[in-house]
């Protein structure tokens, strides 16, 4: 009652806002329903506007209605047409691939990857190349990033193709306005490096966004990764760093303030010893210690762990030891994970991939003695099938992840 009175006594101001609430109200809806059409052609691959009908539970006038907006939009297209049941010809459509394109980069210790696919999710460029995150200054890695993603995009723009938007994976806390706040393994604290990126790409009419790679990866794996669809997994990053990536009830989970999924940072007890996860059983722990040295050459990465697994085929037993430890760590921390959130599988990204022959058993052996639900609780521990390319092509994928959630693009000259 006292809510009728209170909206009564409003007067003209009362009845604009609430026209104003009912007009959000039914662009909520329309939102939802272009990208509840578009989810569906999507999954379906071709299909005509009365296969939508009958799938979507949507009336035949309304998803004409938002075919032909997703049509004038660039989003989808008509492509050929079949005979229907009583001899029409039914016009078949498709996400449309033709015109725009999102780019994703990952910056890391050692090297910078970028991954551009169109609407359909289809790679249009892969590349990745050399970069000295650890030794260079945060401007430096700024000239970068912004130096590879403007060759991508006038390669783009040549190909007639508009940028969605430009989203950037880091090995960093990441807050929700997109600051790094800690990436220790870059030198970064509080930077804002969305801004400084869109300063160096002189304000783009695109968006520029700022991610924590684990997260990226699992939106990765999620779309595109063998085990895609699943709706509760952890991505584990496997670079010199060790994060996760949390998806869990089919949604990407960071959690209050942006931080969620530290894994290497979990306790675990091996062999007597306490120590974080990623102490354990991070790239970088195997590079010291089977290297012997202080720290590690950053720059080379890559062909360290080459050389790990060539000794490791050759049998050399302390190879194997310290892979099988880690192996261990691994799954210890995997077993505190399975018992908090009973992901049904656990992804092991990066550098992980190469080195999962001694890695995979050892985990899978300590997590099934150590995890308190029967079974695992159903867990399986997998390796990527994306592997270094996951954080960046997530990147990417997450600006499509956008439209088909119903915010739709404008082709440029409208």
């Amino acid at each position: 009652m006292a809510m009728r009175i209170a909206a009564k006594s409003a007067g003209p101001d009362g009845d604009e806002a609430l026209r104003r609430a009912k007009r959000a109200d039914f662009t909520d809806v329309r939102a939802n329903n272009l990208g509840f059409v578009l989810r569906q052609v999507r999954v379906e691959g071709r299909c005509s506007r009365a296969d939508l009908a009958a799938k979507t539970g949507l009336n035949k006038a309304t998803v004409s209605s938002l075919v032909a907006e997703l049509i004038e939009r660039r989003v989808l297209r008509e492509s050929g047409s079949v005979i229907g049941n009583i001899g029409r010809p039914a016009v078949l459509l498709s996400v449309d691939s033709g015109y725009y394109a999102s780019i994703g980069v990952e910056v890391n210790v050692d090297y910078m990857a970028l991954v551009a696919v169109d609407l359909a999710g289809n790679r249009l460029l892969s590349w990745r190349r050399a970069h000295d995150g650890a030794g260079s200054s945060a401007g430096r890695s700024v000239s970068a990033i912004a130096g590879l993603a403007k060759r991508a995009v006038d390669k783009m723009d040549a190909e007639g193709r508009q940028i969605l938007g430009l989203a950037v994976a880091v090995p960093s806390m990441i807050d929700h306005k997109g600051v790094v706040r800690n990436a220790p393994r870059l030198g970064w604290t509080d930077f804002d490096l969305a801004s400084r990126l869109r300063s160096a790409m002189r304000d783009p009419q695109y968006a520029v966004s700022v991610d924590n790679d684990a997260n990226l990866g699992a939106v990765a794996e999620q779309r595109f990764g063998a085990w895609a669809d699943m709706s509760n997994m952890i991505y584990l990053t496997g670079e010199i760093g060790l994060g996760a990536g949390l998806i869990i009830d089919g949604e990407l989970r960071r959690g209050a303030a942006g931080f969620a999924g530290e894994f290497g940072n979990l306790f675990v007890e091996i062999d007597g010893s306490i120590g974080r996860v990623e102490d354990l059983a991070s790239i970088r722990t195997a590079l010291i210690e089977l290297s012997e040295a202080e720290d590690i050459n950053s720059t080379e990465v890559e062909a360290e762990v080459e050389d790990i697994v060539t000794r490791a085929r050759a049998g050399e037993d302390r190879v194997i030891a310290v892979l099988e430890r880690m192996g261990r760590a691994l799954g210890a921390g995997i077993a505190l994970a399975v018992d908090l959130l009973n992901p049904e599988v656990v992804v092991l990204g990066g550098h992980y991939q190469a080195l999962s022959p001694w890695l995979l058993p050892a985990a899978e052996a300590e997590l099934g003695s150590r995890a308190f639900a029967p079974e695992s609780g159903g867990v399986e521990v997998v390796v990527s099938s994306l592997g270094h390319e996951a954080p960046a092509l997530g990147a990417a994928t997450g600006i499509l992840n956008d439209i088909d959630a119903g915010r739709m693009p404008t082709p440029l000259g409208r």
